[in-house]
């Protein structure tokens, strides 16, 4: 198991190594650009030099970059759906540049649930027909907020089905689970959970672990994160950091933060939770 967190990218890729490291990680994620705005500036070649040296010096991996949140790759407008695309495509070359092995990005939204669905798959398999490298999408799966799919494992089981297996798999977001309303505060909740998933996904198929505690209630389809432990869904979260099906995972954190002291303390309360056996 490694344990990590969504790190800035402010001043530049090169800072950071000392975000990553000042908080304990041993996987992180990141933006590759800004994630509110369709403009983006070309990685700069030494930043993304000194970032890749001292990423490969710390031995901080698996790296994943996240796709801006304003894409929508389920969209029922075209020129969203389109700019969505393009999106995804820059994002997986800049990803190749800087040496991660994981793009992620949310499922889209549309009052059509069907199509929203096929338009999605349509969307990766474009993209990934149009980049050549190795770089894995990973679908995380949402709260399920207004018009958003993604919200049940069936939801990602049909895109799935579309597209390589060899290049894409799933995030798996407690918080998101939760509001969506899979019960995660009990060991029975859990192992139910891990077995929809199971016969839905495959366990095979989940690649990250989103570790996040929830501030609204189970079915809320709300999408509010909170510090570990102290949410809605609390003590679950130990089952889900034991489960035999995921421990080996990387477990990233997108915690509330204002400032370093919330990182270590969510990470001290994740290793606490940890069994060794």
């Amino acid at each position: 198991m490694k344990l990590g967190f969504h790190i800035s990218i402010a001043g530049g890729f090169k800072n950071v190594y000392k975000r990553a490291k000042s908080v304990g990680c041993q996987t992180i994620q990141i933006f590759s650009r800004n994630p509110r705005s369709w403009k983006y500036k070309k990685i700069d070649e030494e930043d993304s030099e000194i970032f890749k040296k001292q990423i490969k010096e710390y031995e901080i991996a698996p790296v994943f970059i996240h796709l801006p949140y304003i894409n929508n790759l389920g969209s029922a407008d075209d020129i969203l759906f389109t700019r969505s695309v393009a999106s995804l495509i820059e994002d997986l070359r800049r990803a190749e540049k800087l040496n991660a092995q994981y793009l992620i990005t949310h499922c889209g939204s549309n009052p059509d649930l069907e199509k929203g669905i096929k338009r999605m798959s349509m969307a990766l398999n474009q993209a990934l027909s149009e980049t050549n490298n190795k770089i894995i999408i990973l679908i995380e799966n949402t709260a399920g907020s207004g018009n958003e799919f993604g919200y049940k494992f069936e939801h990602l089981q049909d895109i799935l089905s579309e597209l390589d297996p060899k290049r894409t798999g799933i995030v798996l977001d407690t918080a998101h689970a939760f509001a969506g309303g899979y019960d995660l505060r009990t060991e029975k909740g859990v192992n139910e959970t891990i077995n929809k998933l199971e016969k839905t996904v495959g366990i095979e198929r989940i690649h990250l672990v989103h570790l996040n505690d929830s501030r609204v209630k189970l079915g809320s389809r709300k999408d509010r994160h909170w510090h570990i432990g102290q949410g809605e869904i609390g003590k679950g979260l130990e089952f889900i950091v034991n489960h035999p099906a995921l421990k080996h995972l990387p477990f990233i954190m997108e915690t509330p933060r204002s400032g370093v002291k919330d990182d270590l303390m969510n990470i001290a309360a994740v290793r606490k939770m940890i069994r060794n056996s």
